[in-house]
């Protein structure tokens, strides 16, 4: 995968446009990015994946991996009154 994928490009700009503890807790990827993710995931269950897709598909559970931990931490500071 030579391009950044959409999905990553969304988390690039959420970051870059400066993010609070509430706005990580309650950050959403778009319809698209969820529905590659499906499409991805799907391909992966039928054994039908290309090794771009599963490039594709390794990068975004690492994002999602990523962005659960960082929704975690958000919370415990939004829970502390921080």
């Amino acid at each position: 995968m030579t391009a950044a994928s959409p999905a990553y490009l969304e988390i690039i700009d959420f970051i870059a446009a400066g993010t609070t503890p509430q706005t990580v807790a309650s950050f959403q990827p778009s319809a698209e990015a969820q529905q590659r993710l499906a499409a991805l995931l799907e391909l992966h269950q039928e054994g039908a994946l290309s090794a771009d897709e599963q490039a594709e598909l390794d990068h975004l559970m690492d994002l999602e991996h990523i962005m659960r931990m960082a929704k975690a931490r958000a919370r415990q500071i939004l829970s502390r009154g921080e």
